[in-house]
């Protein structure tokens, strides 16, 4: 299920929680910093697992917030690894899972402290770094709302 979501307006601005947002096919997330960009396919939304990140907390001794990932949902309970190249849906929103969200040297610079290093920050979100997804019919999602497989 959703935990959270969060958006930013511009690049490199914070990222804002939010209670619910306005999806549409082949454009985004409404007032997101990506909406109506289609330089690759899977930029259309991103998501984290919250497993993921507690994860990460616990291995390297941290204390990140999921935000600061800078995905745009947060879930729980999810195997997102397992939607690449699969139909999803959430409440009345289809999704196709594009790809695992790679961790880049910006989320390693983004997180990288006195006690983890940028290169050990990508290293440990490799394979739990996100899912990036396309919109295949838009919607409202809102923080609550259960995924469902085919």
């Amino acid at each position: 299920m959703i935990i959270a979501i969060h958006i930013s307006a511009r690049p490199g601005e914070a990222l804002r929680s939010v209670p619910e947002v306005e999806l549409v096919a082949g454009k985004g997330i409404t007032g997101d910093r990506n909406f109506g960009k289609g330089k690759y396919p899977g930029q259309n939304v991103t998501f984290i697992a919250r497993e993921a990140v507690a994860r990460y907390n616990l291995d390297f001794g941290q204390s990140i917030a999921p935000e600061s990932t800078r995905r745009n949902i947060v879930t729980e309970g999810v195997d997102l690894n397992s939607l690449v190249g699969r139909e999803f849906s959430i409440g009345p929103v289809v999704l196709r899972g594009v790809e695992l969200c790679l961790p880049c040297s910006r989320l390693g610079k983004l997180l990288e402290n006195d006690s983890i290093s940028r290169a050990d920050v990508v290293r440990a979100f490799v394979t739990s770094g996100g899912l990036r997804a396309d919109i295949i019919s838009g919607g409202t999602l809102a923080v609550g709302m259960p995924f469902r497989l085919g």
